[in-house]
Formats: C-alpha cells, structure tokens, sequence
C-alpha cells in the first residue's frame, strides 16, 4: 500500500478507472443489472446493445433526453477496449456474433460498492463461528497425535449422543431469528463470492489460451517442443492452490444428491419469515445451477485451448505434407531435365526400393497349430538289406525360385491357391516342392491355410508312377 504501488493502480487497474470514470453511475448500474444480479455469462453483442437501450432510455427520463447521445454498441466496444477493460469481447466458436462478459476488476469494483449501500441486517456471530470452525478444523488437520484425535472424535460423538437424545425427548432447540438473518447474510455474500472465484479463474484460463495463441503464431520449433511448453503452464495453473480447490469445489457439486439437497434446503431456508424479512435475491434458490453454469464456461475455456492446440497440429502436418510434395515436384522436374542425358554409372545406392506396409486389418487371425502325438515304440533290427543309394541321392528345391512363381502368379490378381499355381508352374520334385510351398504360406502373414478345405494335386515321380496328395487349401494373397 505505498505511493508508488496505488498510483500505479489508479493509472492501470480496470476497478479503479471504473470508480472514477466519468459515467461510472451509468456504467456501473448497467453492468450490475445485466450480469452480477442475473448471473448471466457470455451475452451476445445485440442483446446486450439491447439492453443498454432500455438502460439508456431509463436514465435519460431523470438526466434528459441528451444524455449519453452514442450508439450503445460504441459503448459496448468503448468499455471493452483496453483502456477501460470492464468487458472482455470475444468470439464463441459456435457463434460469428462477439459475445461481451464481465470482467474480475470490473466486477470487484461493483462488489466494493455494493458494500457502500447499509445492509438491512449486519451481525457477527456467524464469521465468529465460521472462524472457530475453521481455526479447529486447521488444528485437527496438522495433530500429529491419533490419541488426540481419538479424543476429539469421541467428545463429538458424546455432543451428538447428547443432542439426539434431546430431539427424541421432542425438546428441539430452533434458532433464533437474528442468527437466521446472520447466517443467511453470511450464505448470501459466499455464494456471490464464488460467482467472482469463477470469473477470475476463467480470466486465468483465457490469459493461457490468449499466451499459447501468441507461441503457435510465432513459434519455429519442433511440435513436442510447443506442446510441452503449452501443456507445462496449463498443469501449472491445474496444479496451483485456486486450480486444485475449483477441481475440488467442481467434484463435490458434480453430485446430484447434493445438488437436490442444496436446492431443497435452500427453499425451506428462503421461505422463513426471518429470512423474507431481508428481501433476499430469488435467484438465490438456484444458485446451485447458476454455479454449474459457471464452471462450464470455465472447462469450455480449457476445452478451446485443447482444440487450440488440435488446430496448430493439423496445420503443421498440412504444412509439412505440402513440403514433402514440394519436394517430390522438384524430383520430378530434374528427373524430366535429365532424362535424355543420364548420368553414367551408379550414381545413387537405396537399401530398400519400396517400403513394405502391412495394416493390422490385412493379418490373418491366429491359428492354432497341431500338436502331433508321439507315441513309443520299440525300434526293431532290419531283417533284409536295404540299399544305401537312396541316402545319397538327395534333391534339392529352390526355395527362392517358387517364391518368385508366387510373386509373378501376384502381379495380375489379388489371390491365387497353391493349386492354380502348381497347373502354371508343374511340380518338378513333387512332395518336396509341395512341401515348400507350405512352407512358404506359413511363413507369410497375408497368405491362408484352410485345413476345412482340401485340394488334391497329381505328378509323376522318376519311374514314372503317378503320384496323388491331398493338402489343406492354400490361398496366396497380394
């Protein structure tokens, strides 16, 4: 509180500048009817314009007919331009129409005069008890001793013992009617208090979203880069002490049995004498949806940061899918300036000519293999010569070269079986060659080995002799 510190803040703070200007009745009144005594958020530029008329049109019949001659849209953008600062003019995506909300220092200088005005009621026993309540509960909280928490839970419990046993004795103790009106004067400025809480912790937000707009305009780093820096003050305002208690404010009232015995307490409570007595706001039964509504324009604000971000990622991979086209163009346009005169030799080495792709949807689904069963058998001296030619005269398939019959049989369908196959390419070394090709389908993802189905294949062996085997369906896919 020096010199220096308040004459900045005369020069430069939004509520003090509302307090002096020099329409600050006029502005003040209007800005109080349309958004502290509604509760309203977010009004649009027409009906606020609207209402600014009727206010207008109401003054003028005290003042005269001259009174604030300009539109009331040029006052809406007057009051809203960073010289005043009282509204904060923005653009809803689901809206082309700017939308104007109050902002935090407008609304604590409304609030601050609003405690000008005599209460029709001021009392002090409710803070006295709200202090001691809270000094306690701090007390509890911070006692590193169970016993003595043990202690205090059971003198609660004899206070309860107590108290039940006076109801069902039907001697109720009522309370009176001053701290009736105590209380709900207390209950009244708190609830309106949090509607101010709301409104500073969206402002937060939207200096976050206004800072991370700034960085993705001008930033020349890489994505991750961005995206932490962004995120990194986002969890520090989640993580901060206002950030933490609004997460836990939002989840306690996020609980409709609370919510229905908020709202039911608060009619019983609205309806006593005592309290009608005060001539209390109406819009205080519904302060509970008046809350909820506020908390959704502040998850909305941290919503349109996270689609903020979405944007700049899709822009930044449209901008580096049109560089890479860029990129293939000028390829192309050497490769057609050199095409009649080709360099000699090698003059480029690739590891791979193409990039092989496989999507999850294109691999067969898991087939159990089966298990053969072995069985013990006592193995028996040959009784008769067996000739050792037949050891040596070994064949040998080329596994290379059936894969290149799969691959030609490929280039002009988009499937062949191993049967279709073999009438193009004929067995050479028959079983063996069958065998290979099982292989083969084994070994591939994208090929299918049906064992419901069956194809019969026909050769002749070296002798001569006609051969036959029965195998499952092979399906070989592109």
């Amino acid at each position: 509180m020096d010199f220096t510190t308040l004459e900045a803040l005369r020069l430069k703070h939004p509520a003090w500048r509302l307090l002096v200007a020099d329409h600050a009745p006029f502005i003040a009144s209007f800005l109080h009817r349309c958004f502290i005594t509604t509760h309203a958020r977010a009004l649009a530029r027409a009906e606020l314009a609207s209402r600014l008329e009727s206010h207008r049109e109401e003054v003028r019949a005290c003042r005269g007919g001259e009174a604030f001659p300009r539109e009331a849209t040029a006052y809406l953008d007057e009051w809203a331009a960073d010289e005043a600062a009282w509204l904060r003019k923005f653009y809803p995506p689901e809206s082309e129409e700017p939308h104007f909300d109050l902002t935090p220092a407008a609304e604590r200088a409304i609030r601050w005069l609003e405690q000008l005005t005599e209460r029709p009621f001021l009392g002090t026993e409710s803070r006295l008890l709200t202090v001691f309540q809270l000094v306690r509960e701090m007390a509890e909280g911070i006692a590193p001793d169970p016993a003595e928490r043990v202690r205090e839970l059971e003198r609660r419990r004899e206070a309860l013992d107590a108290e039940l046993a006076l109801a069902r004795a039907g001697r109720v103790a009522r309370m009176e009617d001053a701290s009736l009106k105590d209380r709900f004067q207390q209950l009244s400025d708190t609830a309106r208090g949090l509607m101010s809480d709301f409104r500073a912790l969206e402002e937060e937000f939207h200096g976050l979203d206004r800072k991370a707009r700034e960085r993705i305009a001008t930033w020349e780093g890489t994505r991750g880069e961005l995206l932490e820096a962004v995120l990194g003050e986002r969890d520090a305002i989640s993580d901060s002490d206002p950030g933490r208690s609004f997460q836990a404010f939002w989840s306690f009232l996020m609980s409709p049995e609370r919510q229905e015995a908020m709202t039911q307490d608060l009619e019983r409570v609205l309806a006593h004498p005592a309290v009608q007595s005060l001539q209390p706001d109406g819009r205080l039964a519904r302060v509970v949806f008046d809350w909820l509504e506020a908390g959704e324009h502040t998850q909305r604000t941290v919503a349109r940061l996270s689609g903020q971000l979405r944007r700049f990622l899709d822009d930044r991979v449209w901008l580096e899918n049109r560089r890479i086209l860029q990129l293939l163009r000028g390829i192309e346009r050497h490769a057609l300036a050199g095409r009649d005169t080709p360099p000699g030799g090698d003059f480029i080495e690739l590891d791979a000519p193409v990039l092989s792709l496989e999507l999850p949807l294109e691999r067969p689904l898991f087939i159990p293999p089966s298990l053969a069963r072995m069985e013990e058998v006592e193995a028996l001296d040959a009784s008769e010569e067996v000739p050792s030619d037949a050891l040596y005269a070994l064949t040998s398939v080329d596994k290379a070269r059936l894969r290149d019959n799969v691959r030609a049989a490929l280039q002009g369908r988009e499937q062949v079986s191993l049967q279709d196959l073999v009438r193009v390419h004929p067995l050479e070394h028959g079983l063996a060659e069958l065998v290979v090709y099982l292989g083969l389908a084994s070994e591939d993802r994208r090929a299918s080995i049906d064992d419901a189905r069956t194809q019969d294949f026909l050769w002749s062996d070296a002798s001569g002799r006609r051969r036959r085997a029965t195998l499952p369906l092979v399906l070989f896919l592109r």
